[in-house]
């Protein structure tokens, strides 16, 4: 079963006949349905179409949660790398999850890697939101950052 490019049915013929009537088109003969009886052929131009599909593929972009893990004494530096790596996450569309992950006395002074935390994701703002307030978990204290929503502009301003 042959199929043109305006999806008119063009019957069923042998592979060459579709094959020749594509190439005087100047287009490509694709077999669309393998399992149908008859197989269903379609003439369309086939870069186009790979194209399309992988165009349609990029725009299902599945949201991930990316973890960060930290630790009470992260170095600044190492701090604003990390800052960088969730903001590009943020920025692609992905949740960010920071963990701080404590040991022995640092856990007697869990507030205080709260107010850190909290100030770091302070950071991201302008790309993100946190959900909710950072929780105690385990051993550490984790946080959550959702991409922020692009604003709907308006024409007039």
């Amino acid at each position: 079963m042959v199929i043109d490019e305006d999806g008119e049915r063009l019957g069923v013929m042998t592979p060459d006949d579709g094959r020749r009537i594509a190439a005087d088109k100047g287009l490509d003969l694709v077999e669309v349905a393998p399992n149908a009886r008859p197989p269903v052929c379609r003439i369309m131009d086939y870069g186009r179409f790979k194209y399309e599909q992988r165009k349609r593929q990029k725009k299902q972009h599945q949201m991930q949660t990316k973890i960060i893990k930290l630790r009470p004494k992260t170095d600044p530096n190492d701090l604003a790398t990390k800052l960088r790596h969730a903001r590009r996450f943020l920025e692609g569309g992905d949740r960010v999850r920071f963990v701080v992950r404590m040991r022995g006395r640092e856990r007697a002074v869990t507030e205080r890697w709260v107010a850190q935390l909290r100030d770091l994701v302070a950071k991201l703002d302008d790309v993100g939101t946190m959900t909710g307030r950072p929780q105690l978990e385990g051993g550490g204290v984790t946080a959550t950052v959702e991409p922020r929503k692009e604003p709907a502009r308006s024409e007039g301003s």
